[in-house]
């Protein structure tokens, strides 16, 4: 049954790689304005569930509602276009373009929905002004520091304004300071956009600081 209230709610979940079973019937529901932490061992199937849910990946049986719609019925450029709008995502390794400015990779993902230019990159400042990257506008990725980096992907994420963020270990590149830096920003961010968040992570810091942790063992929350 889904709850027709949550933000995001997943019914079982099944995932398969050949004769691997990697997720086993995984059930989730997510509100507005939540910060979730998936938490587990490595090979627990914690990324591929967020994979999954964030419509990367697609389930071998069960459904996923987001924001009442059915994203596990979408397909080709409907599914693309879908994301682009509702999804915003966050990685480890930040996957910014190298040849762009920090400026421009925060425009990307708009510029992709078809927003007006100008209006895009007045938005983009604003974001990274509330990032503090503001004086960075003009820095390729090279001439960032990692932090830096991962606060640009940040605004990246939400250019669209997303309706849940998706992250995956995006501490795990960065040094325990840029990595608290974040965690506070994330909290930031819900407090002040109601801003929705699914992080995976081996932080226990970050995880302890979300309103709930999903454990995963062996392809199942426990």
């Amino acid at each position: 049954m889904f709850n027709l209230y949550s933000m995001l709610t997943a019914r079982g979940i099944h995932k398969y790689y050949g004769d691997l079973w990697v997720l086993k019937g995984v059930d989730v529901d997510i509100a507005k304005g939540e910060i979730v932490s998936i938490a587990g061992p490595s090979g627990s199937g914690k990324s591929t569930l967020l994979h999954i849910l964030g419509t990367l990946d697609a389930p071998a049986s069960g459904e996923i509602l987001l924001k009442g719609k059915k994203v596990t019925e979408l397909k080709g450029k409907s599914l693309a276009a879908f994301r682009n709008r509702h999804i915003g995502f966050v990685f480890q390794f930040h996957h910014l373009l190298p040849e762009f400015t920090a400026l421009e990779n925060v425009c990307i993902p708009a510029w992709i929905a078809g927003s007006k230019k100008k209006e895009v990159m007045e938005k983009a400042r604003g974001l990274l002004q509330t990032l503090g990257v503001g004086d960075r506008l003009e820095h390729k990725p090279n001439a960032l520091s990692g932090g830096e980096q991962q606060r640009v992907a940040v605004a990246r994420a939400l250019i669209n304004d997303p309706d849940i963020v998706f992250a995956d270990e995006p501490t795990g590149n960065l040094d325990s300071a840029h990595a608290r830096d974040l965690h506070e920003l994330f909290f930031e961010l819900r407090n002040r956009f109601s801003q929705t968040f699914l992080i995976v992570t081996h932080n226990e810091e970050l995880a302890r600081m979300s309103d709930r942790i999903f454990h995963m063992k062996d392809g199942k929350i426990v």
